[in-house]
């Protein structure tokens, strides 16, 4: 853990360098891209760099993990690392890339703090920087090895696309080659990395939307996103028959068949996990105690509505209750409240583990309300799409 020595320097600077952090981090992007302007081909997000959500996960990410040695001195914040090792392994992060983070962002941090940064200070820095990225190296290492295959990327071929509501679409993929496939769990995700109209390729995290289980197919539901580059392209570009490059599947939100009652509450295209999950317990039988949750714009952006439908009417101990924004357009037998999604009135089960995906207002109401209704924060577990706000607020 955090050496005596580097204690109180930490300690003492670490207001000012969470105060300065969200300044540090665009420099320190800022210098490696100079450095290593290919990063951003098939690793680094443009539109994460460009909307600044990316620095904003990575100083969320520092400044939680100084403040947890500081104040859980024996132990590292394992939920923290192992979301974002997840994250790496589906991008294929190696560990020397460590080393070239730390020479960018430490230069950063000097330029920006200037002589605040002694040799003393440098040094505990450094400290915790390694103690962080040791921890995700060996967490990594593990979940490489868990894999199937060896392999980064592996080639798969679209063999359908499916409306999945307003905005949406699904996608069927198969294998390309003969690279043995990992079975994912539900709640898991892949890596799609996709080459652009100007030659560079760019990589998205999407859910595996159903047949987790399948070592022959790979199904993933996406949002068309205007400000986005792999959404429209997908959408627009690829047809069956392309080959598009997959991650192995991962993610740390994951939901088992077994175990006790559970609360899935999800908004807008936030419902692929969910509906991964219910498939996945609809196909084992399960009979688990099962309270659906979601909220939507309009019930015809809903995406993945039958899917979810079916695999709800086929478990015994599962209840659906919905949302809309809009009434008006509904079905006449869709039973739906208008507005947002409200806990208040509703009989959450007893020991009851809720699961939040959807945009981040959403889930930190709901979360609130959840908490206010017994649930213990222990028991609250969520997803974000894309880079990880949640830490940096």
């Amino acid at each position: 853990m955090l050496s005596e020595k580097s204690r109180p320097v930490i300690e003492a600077t670490l207001p000012i360098i969470g105060e300065r952090i969200a300044h540090i981090t665009p420099k320190f992007y800022s210098r490696m891209f100079a450095a290593r302007p290919e990063l951003l081909d098939g690793l680094f997000s443009r539109a994460n760099q460009n909307n600044g959500t990316q620095q904003q996960a990575l100083a969320g990410s520092i400044a939680a993990f100084a403040t947890h040695l500081l104040n859980h001195p024996e132990s590292l914040p394992e939920a923290v690392l192992v979301r974002i090792a997840h994250k790496h392994t589906s991008l294929g992060i190696a560990a020397d890339q460590y080393a070239l983070v730390y020479e960018h962002l430490f230069a950063a941090i000097a330029e920006d703090l200037g002589d605040a940064v002694t040799p003393a200070v440098a040094e505990a820095w450094t400290e915790v920087y390694w103690l962080m990225a040791d921890a995700l190296i060996k967490i990594e290492k593990g979940l490489y090895a868990q894999q199937a295959n060896n392999e980064v990327w592996t080639n798969w071929t679209l063999t359908a696309k499916e409306v999945a509501g307003v905005g949406s679409i699904t996608f069927r993929f198969s294998p390309a080659d003969d690279t043995p496939v990992t079975v994912a769990k539900p709640g898991q995700f892949v890596s799609v990395r996709v080459a652009l109209a100007d030659g560079i390729r760019q990589c998205r995290q999407y859910t595996l939307s159903d047949a987790v289980a399948s070592t022959t197919e790979r199904v993933i539901t996406t949002k068309f996103d205007e400000g986005g580059e792999v959404s429209p392209f997908m959408h627009q570009n690829l047809s069956v028959g392309d080959t598009i490059e997959l991650s192995n599947p991962y993610g740390d939100l994951t939901i088992d068949t077994v175990g006790g009652p559970i609360v899935l509450a999800t908004a807008g295209i936030g419902c692929t996990p969910s509906a991964s999950a219910l498939a996945t317990l609809a196909a084992a039988g399960s009979d688990r105690r099962v309270l659906v949750l979601h909220a939507e714009s309009t019930e015809d952006a809903w995406a993945l509505k039958e899917q979810m439908r079916e695999s709800i009417a086929a478990l015994p101990n599962a209840e659906l209750k919905l949302w809309l924004e809009d009434v008006t357009a509904k079905a006449d037998d869709t039973e739906a409240s208008e507005g947002y999604m409200s806990l208040a009135g509703l009989e959450l089960p007893d020991d009851a583990r809720l699961y939040l995906c959807g945009p981040l207002p959403f889930m930190r109401a709901v979360r609130s309300q959840a908490i206010d209704a017994g649930i213990p924060a222990t028991h609250i577990h969520y997803e974000v799409f894309g880079p990880d706000l949640w830490l940096a607020a």
